[in-house]
């Protein structure tokens, strides 16, 4: 397995992710194991549907936490406080070919991936750029109509 790969997040992008981490290893954390321990009282494991249901509630908040830890200690924070070009947490205007405008913001949590092909073809794209976007389904052109911060 490879190096892990390195996440570019803003301050407020970081902090979200911190939080959704407390509220799964606190309060998230307590209801699993509290469904799981009232599951196992209903009697015999073999075929308590609420007990193996649990525990799989259970397995997954496990591996969310893992993933979220994962992410923040190979995460770098960045600041990209310009309007200037797109850069992480940019909010963008663009335009396609078709004459079809969309919004979209540069971030690894919830919007654009700067690593993916529309962000890594806007990354550093000025008001008016023409960028190629080498997509699995073809490649297309997006103009940059406005480029702000959230």
């Amino acid at each position: 397995m490879g190096e892990p790969r390195v996440e570019q997040l803003t301050a407020e992008q970081r902090q979200a992710l911190e939080a959704e981490l407390a509220e799964l290893e606190g309060p998230r954390r307590k209801a699993a194991v509290l469904a799981i321990k009232t599951a196992r009282e209903f009697g015999d494991l073999s075929e308590n549907f609420e007990y193996h249901a649990a525990k799989n509630e259970q397995g997954l908040l496990e591996a969310r936490i893992r993933t979220l830890r994962e992410r923040l200690n190979h995460a770098v924070t960045v600041e990209h406080d310009t309007d200037e070009n797109v850069g992480v947490g940019s909010l963008v205007e663009i335009e396609d070919g078709d004459g079809d405008a969309m919004e979209v913001e540069i971030s690894a949590v919830g919007g654009v991936s700067p690593d993916s092909p529309l962000g890594s073809a806007l990354m550093g794209a000025t008001v008016g750029d023409v960028v190629s976007v080498q997509a699995p389904s073809g490649s297309w052109k997006a103009r940059v109509l406005a480029i702000r911060r959230p």
